[in-house]
């Protein structure tokens, strides 16, 4: 198997945001909170950083910003994802010239396409000589899964690197695996499953929790596999806490309760609900995140 980029946990960052605008304080000291805890990478305004609601300007400014202050001491990812292809590889050109190690591309969504689209789609994006790509298969959010077969024949394209596999079918991540992970690395993007995905074969994963507890990911993925699997049992309560409503409304809550940022967030996203938000706070003071 090919180097993968990282082993371990990369951050799926949240995107601190103050009165509207991306709060780069906060940013710089949650990218400090990141890597004093050990985390291995960092991805910039993927899904968690809620690209979706950014303008053009914000995303580069953001991306800029993390570049800079991470200076090289872990991975820099780009959320360069979308359902316009040419888009995608525009973005991915400009977070190569801002200085990012690679890209998170997530399958086209909507207009969604069929296997055979998405193996021209990703073809196309690792033919035009930008950066590796990661290639993010979350069918709960697109609309659209990726089959094993289709990533089987991506996964022979030199600049097709890794999977970040959320879609939670242990059985579908097993074929994946034993089609392609001579091949290509891969990533859990699901935390309730990162023990599970270690051992079958993965190098680790792209998680959200790792905002609010980053040591602890960087146990779970370094760790010896018995120790790994306590502690995602552990933490199985609050990742489904994070999750009780769409990433990243409870994450960005929970930062928010320990002080890494404001609770705010862009629309169409709303802040958690109060029901959730208690539950939220109860998970989090049973593992000592807060008091």
């Amino acid at each position: 198997m090919r180097k993968p980029l990282f082993t371990g946990c990369a951050t799926a960052l949240i995107t601190p945001i103050r009165n509207g605008e991306v709060d780069e304080a906060a940013l710089r000291n949650l990218l400090d909170f990141q890597l004093e805890n050990g985390i291995d990478g960092i991805v910039a305004c993927g899904t968690t950083g809620e690209p979706a609601a950014m303008t053009a300007e914000q995303w580069e400014s953001t991306l800029s910003l993390i570049v800079q202050h991470v200076h090289g001491r872990v991975p820099v990812i780009a959320g360069t994802g979308g359902n316009c292809t040419a888009d995608v590889i525009r973005k991915a050109s400009r977070a190569k010239e801002l200085g990012a190690d690679a890209q998170l591309c997530v399958t086209p969504y909507y207009n969604k396409t069929t296997q055979a689209g998405l193996i021209a789609h990703y073809r196309a994006i690792a033919h035009s000589n930008t950066l590796p790509v990661i290639v993010y298969n979350v069918p709960s959010r697109t609309g659209l899964n990726m089959q094993p077969a289709t990533l089987a024949a991506l996964a022979k394209e030199e600049n097709i690197i890794a999977m970040k596999e959320a879609s939670g079918n242990m059985i579908q991540i097993m074929d994946m695996i034993r089609l392609c992970g001579e091949d290509i690395a891969f990533y859990s993007g699901s935390d309730e499953l990162t023990a599970p995905v270690r051992a079958i074969g993965g190098v680790g994963t792209i998680s959200v929790l790792s905002n609010i507890a980053p040591a602890v990911m960087r146990d779970m993925t370094h760790k010896p596999l018995e120790e790994a699997a306590q502690l995602n049992l552990k933490y199985l309560p609050l990742i489904h806490a994070l999750f009780s409503e769409v990433n990243p409304i409870p994450v960005k809550a929970a930062a928010a309760m320990m002080g890494l940022c404001e609770n705010e967030l862009w629309l169409p996203l709303v802040p958690i609900s109060e029901a959730n938000k208690q539950k939220l706070k109860e998970e989090m003071q049973k593992v000592g995140l807060i008091c």
